[in-house]
């Protein structure tokens, strides 16, 4: 085995063997994890990015022996369970991924085990539920059913048993549905009918809308269409959807995942050879797109040609700045803005393209930018839970404490429920944030439109 320390070659990434009857055999998958905490434990130079390294380490040292070979292999589990898989490990510390030689995958593994224990039925009803977003979403639109699921989700007796029911927190911050769906408010396509294609950005855009945006807060995707029309960008809905699969990615039910990945693939597919670029404003959909299904699906053509034309809307819109095809009439000043940048932003290897917007508005108007670039610990499902809130929290405190720096008029970030949780977080910091906006709507808002 090389014993070269480092890599500097840029990372890649293996195909998930997920329909390989050996992905699911336990002791293989415990011995890989060995192997793996092994280099972990030598190395610790991602303690600070989640609760899994902490926790993996405290095992060890607190062993007979002070080595990986001193833990239970029954204790691996606590590792796996702290895992929320947002790639950061991978893509952003660890020198030993591939191509270097120990191959080491540490999400990907703990995917693999974390479908292990999804196979051997030893994921609760409950997170089955909460990761079953287009299900619960379902009410959204409805309107006595919104008005009364929103009050009575605020109550103390309603969170008490969503705590015992649900495992849900009693004080995490939850989403409240929709008075409307994002997909019956807006228009199915634009009024721009002329495609200006450009050197690196297709002319049309397909929005693919996300569970979040459609049920939760439809304001967000209003607004990348107020975007899109007032740059003459024609635009269509995305015909119809299923969720990304990223909720059951996370619980590693690998069949669901595939079950929404037959659902959507076919009509996106369609709009990617058709010349459309796929825009989705929820981090962890777009990544879902770009990277997940790819590596689980590397064989369908389908899904290699949507990972070719989905995009962040502001790695979108940044390249048809490039392309000399963006407005640049900001009116507009936005004043002091907190950025987060989200994990499953960082990871897509877009580099910061809504920072690249916030300064190139700047260069307009009134922009005094403070970007946080460090995880909020809400990830997906896993800030919500009853067992993990209190450790996202934690993990979230130094965002807390940056994002307050200066007295932002407005905070903001990609991901919409980490905006939300840090927004939870200054409060009980106290340095409650004045506004929370998403990044779509402060560029909406520096355009000076309504």
């Amino acid at each position: 085995m090389s014993t070269r320390e480092g890599n500097l070659e840029a990372p890649t990434r293996h195909p998930l063997d997920w329909k390989n009857p050996e992905f699911y055999d336990e002791g293989k998958c415990l011995h890989e994890l060995e192997r793996i905490f092994d280099i972990c434990h030598g190395c610790r130079r991602c303690v600070s990015l989640c609760h899994s390294f902490p926790t993996l380490f405290d095992l060890v040292d607190e062993s007979k022996t002070g080595e990986v070979d001193g833990v239970a292999k029954a204790d691996y589990w606590k590792v796996v369970d702290q895992c929320y898989l947002c790639d950061l490990c991978y893509m952003t510390k660890c020198p030993y991924v591939p191509p270097h030689p120990w191959n080491l995958d540490f999400p990907h593994t703990m995917l693999r085990a974390k479908a292990i224990k999804f196979k051997k039925g030893e994921v609760k009803a409950g997170e089955r539920f909460l990761a079953s977003t287009d299900v619960h979403g379902q009410f959204a639109g409805i309107p006595v059913v919104v008005q009364t699921v929103n009050a009575v989700n605020k109550t103390g007796l309603a969170r008490r048993l969503m705590d015992k029911a649900l495992g849900v927190h009693p004080e995490a911050w939850m989403p409240e549905l929709a008075g409307q769906r994002f997909r019956w408010g807006a228009k199915s396509a634009g009024a721009t009918t002329v495609v200006t294609n450009g050197e690196r950005t297709p002319g049309k855009v397909a929005i693919f809308a996300t569970c979040y945006v459609n049920y939760n807060e439809p304001g967000i995707g209003h607004d990348l269409i107020k975007l899109l029309e007032h740059n003459e960008i024609p635009y269509v809905i995305v015909e119809k959807e299923s969720c990304c699969g990223m909720p059951k990615l996370e619980l590693g039910d690998l069949e669901s995942v595939a079950r929404h990945k037959e659902a959507n693939m076919p009509v996106l597919a369609r709009y990617a050879k058709e010349g459309y670029a796929i825009l989705s404003a929820i981090p962890s959909c777009t990544l879902m797109f770009k990277q997940e299904l790819p590596l689980m699906f590397p064989d369908c053509a389908d899904t290699q040609a949507v990972m070719a034309a989905m995009f962040d809307p502001f790695e979108y819109l940044i390249a048809r700045h490039k392309d000399g095809l963006l407005k640049l009439d900001f009116k507009t000043a936005l004043g002091r803005v907190s950025y987060h940048i989200p994990c499953h932003g960082r990871v897509q290897k877009i580099g910061k393209k809504t920072e690249e917007m916030f300064k190139l508005i700047g260069a307009s108007v009134e922009v005094k930018l403070n970007t946080v670039e460090r995880c909020s610990g809400h990830a997906g499902t896993y800030g919500v839970k009853t067992l993990y809130h209190p450790i996202a929290m934690k993990i979230g405190k130094p965002v807390f404490k940056a994002m307050a720096r200066d007295e932002p008029d407005y905070i903001s970030s990609d991901c919409a429920l980490a905006g939300h949780h840090i927004a939870q977080g200054m409060a009980q910091s106290g340095t409650p944030a004045k506004n929370l906006q998403h990044p779509l709507s402060l560029m909406r808002l520096a355009y000076g439109l309504s």
